[in-house]
């Protein structure tokens, strides 16, 4: 006979939980990628503080028996939302922990009237891809997560702006045209908590082109940079990046690309890295244009079944990791 199936119960996941949580993450994660230490996998860089804090993510725990085994995070952004990561401790996979996880998520997506959500996943994990199908999320187009060395000479200066330099008045009137700007891609996409967050836990820095008067903001992006970020030691990582939809777009989205690596120059950082749906085709050939190379490869899976802000002419960077 098998092995019964652990009782699992889940509830929010507690500050006190968070060292225990940081190190169930690395080890998951390194055990799954072959790393020859899976306890110090990904040490520089942190998925789980950060996202704890934030007001717009919300995060689960996994117990059995009184011992935390797992933890799983629903991002909010706006009408769109996507989770994870989502972690279970090795000598427990496969026992259903990773289902209970995923069901809780789900919920928060339905509570939130969620319009479009989904995940990134490794593309040649069979049993992972099989999971999230049964809740409703189905597998599209593959997602690179792709990085270059930057360089310190830029050819093309562009005029870009900081979010922390703006008054708090000014702030206000960005966020307004962040959201106007990511509205015309998909209706109520909304990066502003998380522009808000990246200020406030001193994550990185939203990088601004154009004005908010006139026409609004012609592009901005959402940056982390250094060890305490999603970025890791040494990169900016671009966690959101777009432009103003139009015939100048591509154009407009080099000047972005320009404008981050003058911020990792700025900020001491030699690597950019960035995440690009691969349905987004002329972003993804602009980056590829720009000597940016594929690191890790997944593929996202999205609820329900349909493109959302992933198509052909749309400009974004971003990573639903």
């Amino acid at each position: 006979m098998g092995t019964a199936a652990p009782s699992v119960a889940i509830r929010a996941l507690a500050e006190t939980d968070l060292p225990e949580a940081e190190r169930i993450f690395r080890l998951a994660f390194g055990t799954f990628l072959g790393a020859p230490e899976p306890e110090t996998f990904w040490s520089d860089r942190d998925y789980v503080r950060g996202r704890w804090q934030a007001p717009y993510v919300a995060a689960f725990a996994a117990e059995v028996g009184g011992e935390l085994v797992g933890s799983n995070f629903a991002t909010r952004w706006g009408s769109v939302g996507f989770f994870g990561p989502l972690t279970i401790r090795p000598d427990l996979w496969d026992q259903g922990i990773g289902a209970r996880l995923v069901e809780a998520v789900t919920a928060s997506f339905d509570e939130w009237g969620t319009r479009h959500a989904g995940l990134f996943t490794f593309a040649q994990s069979a049993k992972h891809v099989g999971l999230y199908q049964k809740y409703g999320y189905w597998a599209r187009f593959l997602t690179a997560i792709m990085s270059a060395p930057v360089r310190h000479n830029q050819s093309e200066p562009v005029r870009w702006s900081r979010y922390s330099d703006l008054t708090e008045e000014q702030r206000v009137e960005c966020l307004k045209s962040c959201r106007d700007l990511t509205g015309a891609l998909y209706d109520g996409l909304d990066l502003g908590a998380e522009i808000q967050a990246v200020e406030a836990q001193e994550l990185g820095e939203t990088v601004l082109l154009g004005d908010m008067a006139g026409a609004g903001l012609d592009g901005f992006a959402v940056c982390h940079h250094g060890p305490r970020s999603e970025a890791g030691d040494g990169a900016c990582f671009i966690k959101f990046g777009t432009v103003r939809p139009g015939s100048a777009a591509g154009e407009t989205f080099d000047s972005l690309l320009h404008a981050c690596e003058a911020l990792a120059v700025a900020e001491g950082m030699p690597k950019l890295l960035a995440g690009v749906n691969m349905a987004r085709h002329e972003a993804y050939r602009h980056l590829v244009g720009r000597g940016f190379r594929t690191e890790i490869q997944g593929v996202t899976m999205h609820r329900p079944n349909e493109p959302g802000y992933s198509r052909a002419g749309v400009f974004v960077l971003d990573d639903w990791r």
